[in-house]
């Protein structure tokens, strides 16, 4: 038997569902890479899951919370931790389902920025991001992460587009 083909999927939150489901993009990016690549050859690759977790700029992500202490915003960095481990939790409970090999974690920062640093630190065969399928005018405001990597990644870059059935009312949602 070969070498094992690592592949690293960059997935996120879903930002209609709420925590812990993934959004459209991750799970469909998921769901082409297991379906199209994987097939039945789990034990040829290895599955590798980053989650970045955006920082809020000043701290203060929930407008209906009061902050009074140190303590409140420990509370809020573990309840985002903890949000972020249910993420994994659903891709890796996916893997094990179907004996595919894999591993998951989190990272803070810029999604564009750590994801292209960490395919550098880990350096998979490929890279698989969703795409969300923005027009020219909604790319101006929100930008995308998937052009970015194909961009900067020092790996091949596959981008997944959601399937048009499968886009909210506001595509800008995932």
């Amino acid at each position: 038997m070969g070498e094992v083909t690592r592949i690293m999927v960059a997935v996120n939150e879903s930002s209609l569902k709420g925590y812990p489901h993934p959004s459209i993009s991750s799970k469909g990016a998921f769901e082409w890479t297991i379906n199209k690549i994987v097939r039945d050859n789990v034990s040829s690759f290895n599955l590798l899951f980053l989650h970045v977790q955006v920082p809020d700029e000043d701290g203060f992500d929930d407008m209906d919370s009061i902050y009074a202490s140190p303590d409140d915003f420990k509370r809020m960095k573990q309840r985002d931790r903890i949000r972020g481990a249910h993420l994994l939790e659903y891709f890796v409970n996916k893997c094990h389902e179907i004996g595919v090999g894999c591993q998951a974690w989190i990272k803070q920062g810029d999604p564009k920025e750590v994801i292209c640093h960490e395919v550098k630190r880990v350096q998979p065969d490929f890279l698989v991001v969703g795409s969300r399928g923005l027009g020219p005018f909604q790319k101006v405001f929100v930008g995308t992460v998937s052009e970015f990597c194909v961009k900067h990644a020092e790996c091949p870059v596959i981008t997944i587009k959601r399937k048009a059935d499968e886009t909210p009312q506001d595509p800008v949602d995932d």
